[in-house]
């Protein structure tokens, strides 16, 4: 009879330990996913800048220092890795961007320039793509690092090395603000 509470213990024990550890692996594979998802629409949000500052600097000969900035910005964010080196270099993108947009209040024929107005729509869709992206991952991350740090599942991610998720963040409560873009017919 000793031997059966044994083996039941153990075999509880064991399903236990599968149960926390496919867990944690399906957690861990959502931030992958939702990684994936962010990446996408960063991809599209940089392949996009090029066609908007060659528009831009078509207008504004005098803004070229801003435009180069902000493709100085765009190699920065193209070699970062890991959520954390992209919120903060994301979030100098987004502000450079912004300022280009903005240089289109300055020219009102690059305001009414029907490319310029194209790029603007796709880029207010691309950033909210992007945000939902942003959302989808960091409720993953949440996820993970709520499994990988509750008990009991916090001993078999320590016994299998499982490492929290870092959260992509913008970095000041002003880059929390979705710039102003203005789409006039």
């Amino acid at each position: 009879m000793t031997y059966y509470l044994v083996f039941g213990g153990l075999a509880v024990l064991a399903g236990g330990v599968i149960f926390f550890y496919n867990r944690l692996v399906s957690n861990r594979n959502r931030v992958r996913e939702g990684w994936s998802g962010v990446e996408v629409q960063l991809k599209r949000r940089h392949d996009l800048i090029p066609r908007l500052v060659e528009v831009v600097s078509g207008y504004s000969h005098h803004e070229r220092i801003a435009l180069a900035e902000v493709m100085e910005k765009r190699r920065e964010a193209l070699t970062t890795k890991s959520a954390g080196d992209a919120s903060e270099v994301e979030s100098r993108l987004g502000a450079g961007i912004g300022k280009i947009v903005a240089v289109a209040e300055a020219y009102p024929d690059l305001k009414a320039d029907e490319g310029f107005s194209q790029l603007t729509e796709e880029l207010v869709t691309i950033e909210n793509e992007l945000q939902y992206a942003r959302r989808y991952y960091n409720g993953a991350v949440r996820e993970l690092n709520n499994a990988i740090e509750t008990f009991p599942s916090n001993l078999v991610a320590g016994a299998f090395g499982f490492q929290q998720g870092e959260f992509f963040e913008v970095e000041s409560s002003v880059e929390r603000l979705a710039p102003k873009i203005e789409i006039n017919h």
